[in-house]
């Protein structure tokens, strides 16, 4: 489906953002490629759009394209060897819930993470000392120009929150590596995981998850606090209480509230203890001036 217009709060968590001038939702491979195809004009302002969970979109919205993947590309494969391969518009917790059910071991932390595979694998996604790249196999993904290709671990660099792969590129599925284990085990480890998640992070809130990565050898919510900025508020955005890394709209939040926290607690940050924190959360569309 091809929508003009569409209002870009509906898909963030954040739920923020002014109108896509084009949003696209295809269901298949076929839909995806003709799309391109048919858009090569406009191909260098595309923005390809996961669960919307580390996204937050400008109030002035964005001029262009915004591609997210649909139901289309959710199907999940068991394969041979304890593989197995995945849409790219899958949730994480899908997923993990996929691999315990077939007794397979290594998932387990996915079902912490707010976000779709493609975005898992954009983001190298990961908590409690595991990531996506340490169980990834391969991918299939198409260029802007429709042009189809499979990339294998070998030709993939990962590290800390990315990786090297062309930002022109849409991942459709991915292969996975997990272990046999006792389906039990699996279930408990998830549990687990997701009781600490919850002990030590907010849910349920209007947020995007972590704002900004966290430094070599550092914390950025232990920096954003020794900084004193764990009860800043600008406008309807606020730092939460629960984890200071994590940026809240309080329901009456614009995009450049949210924004000028960042820059307000970046800015404190830096002056205090000398570390320029990196974003990890995208923010996307043109900033008003």
């Amino acid at each position: 489906m091809i929508y003009k217009n569409e209002k870009l709060s509906k898909y963030s968590w954040f739920n923020l953002g002014g109108p896509a001038e084009i949003f696209f939702k295809p269901n298949s491979i076929d839909e995806l490629k003709d799309f391109l195809l048919k858009s090569k004009n406009k191909n260098n302002n595309i923005f390809v759009l996961g669960a919307g969970s580390n996204t937050l979109f400008r109030d002035s919205g964005f001029d262009g394209i915004i591609i997210k993947l649909g139901k289309g590309f959710t199907e999940t494969k068991l394969l041979e060897s304890n593989k197995i391969q995945v849409g790219a518009a899958t949730l994480d917790k899908k997923l993990a819930d996929f691999a315990c059910q077939n007794s397979l071991s290594g998932f387990e932390f996915l079902s912490c993470i707010p976000g779709s595979i493609g975005g898992a694998i954009t983001m190298n996604s990961g908590c409690y000392d595991s990531d996506i790249s340490k169980i990834f196999v391969s991918l299939e993904a198409i260029n802007f120009e429709g042009k189809i290709k499979t990339f294998t671990k070998d030709e993939i660099k990962f590290f800390y929150r990315g990786n090297n792969l062309n930002n022109k590129l849409i991942i459709l599925s991915v292969t996975l590596q997990g272990k046999p284990g006792e389906k039990y085990q699996i279930a408990k480890k998830q549990e687990s995981l997701l009781k600490r998640k919850k002990e030590e992070q907010p849910s349920r809130i209007k947020t995007c998850g972590s704002t900004f990565k966290n430094p070599v050898n550092k914390k950025a919510w232990e920096l954003i606090k020794v900084s004193n900025c764990s009860n800043l508020i600008v406008g309807g955005a606020s730092v939460s209480k629960h984890h200071c890394n994590f940026f809240l709209n309080n329901g009456k939040a614009s995009s450049a509230d949210i924004e000028k926290l960042i820059e307000k607690v970046r800015e404190k940050v830096f002056l205090k203890t000398g570390t320029n924190l990196e974003l990890e959360i995208k923010i996307v569309g043109a900033k008003k001036v």
